[in-house]
């Protein structure tokens, strides 16, 4: 039988031993018993621990598999502008309408300058030039912008104004006296001396009363319509309550009538100053009030 060069590939390449003892009969070299691997031993493998790279390797940015382009060049460069050159805002726009843009915002500004300034003098205290533009400040302000303050107090206030009141008393013997003046505003002003919480009805009461009534009422102290009323009981109800608290009319007794006065003391300039003011006091008596009888024996609170 002729022999092809399959069967002479066949006779020439050995076959696997199948059995490490039967090495020696196929051709492959004995490896001897001591030298085979082992089963690993029971319980859990212990696997080798890969040791950690060096500082300088793990930071170092060469990559041998990275092109030439890329260890050149590490960060990729940021997009071209698509448009090179062009121009953004006003500097977009052609000069013509760069000139009308310039223009209106000059306007606005100086529109914003000349009302700050229209306010500022108008919420200033009277001076030069409020004296001699006032009616262009006012017709400025009126009635767009209207102000109800102002930057500084004219005429701050510097006197001192203290509320007395006196009544005619019936007695529990039937007589009839007239008491001396009570002053009530010193009352509240030793209250609230030295006082860390001082009540906000000592503060503000009386001098509000007083208030409401000078400003609805004439110099003749006729009262202007029915709030002029109104502020007539109120202040009269708190003088009664004050009295009764100072015992005026005594044990038994009953108030009748009372009468209110305000008396106003300037305050006296500092050493420094030249001003040059009045001390003497000035007196506006009120008329006699009649006393209901229900307040009179201290049925109102």
């Amino acid at each position: 039988m002729p022999r092809t060069p399959a069967s002479d590939q066949d006779e020439q390449t050995p076959s696997a031993p199948k059995n490490p003892n039967t090495a020696a009969t196929s051709g492959w070299p004995r490896v001897p018993a001591q030298q085979l691997p082992h089963p690993p031993p029971p319980g859990p493998s212990a696997r080798p621990i890969p040791e950690r790279a060096s500082e300088s390797e793990s930071e170092s940015p060469y990559d041998p598999a990275a092109p030439a382009d890329a260890l050149t060049h590490p960060y990729p460069d940021a997009p071209a502008d698509p448009y090179p050159g062009a121009r953004i805002g006003v500097s977009a726009l052609s000069l013509r309408y760069q000139v009308v843009a310039a223009l209106a915002v000059a306007v606005v500004a100086v529109g914003a300058l000349v009302h700050l300034g229209m306010v500022f003098l108008h919420v200033a205290p009277s001076n030069t030039v409020t004296k001699q533009h006032g009616k262009a400040i006012d017709e400025w302000i009126y009635p767009e912008f209207e102000q109800n303050w102002k930057l500084f107090a004219p005429n701050p206030l510097q006197q001192n104004i203290e509320v007395q009141v006196r009544a005619d008393v019936r007695s529990a013997d039937g007589s009839t006296r007239t008491t001396g003046w009570y002053d009530l505003s010193a009352e509240d002003g030793a209250a609230i001396d030295g006082n860390l919480l001082p009540s906000h009805t000592e503060q503000n009461e009386l001098r509000r009363a007083w208030d409401f009534l000078t400003a609805t009422h004439d110099n003749a102290n006729r009262p202007i319509g029915l709030r002029g009323t109104l502020a007539e009981t109120y202040l009269r109800r708190i003088v009664v309550l004050r009295l009764g608290r100072d015992d005026a009319a005594g044990k038994g007794g009953a108030v009748q009538r009372v009468q209110i006065r305000s008396r106003t003391t300037n305050v006296p300039p500092p050493e420094w100053s030249d001003e040059q003011v009045s001390t003497t006091p000035q007196y506006r008596l009120l008329p006699w009030w009649k006393v209901p009888a229900d307040e009179a024996t201290g049925g109102v609170r």
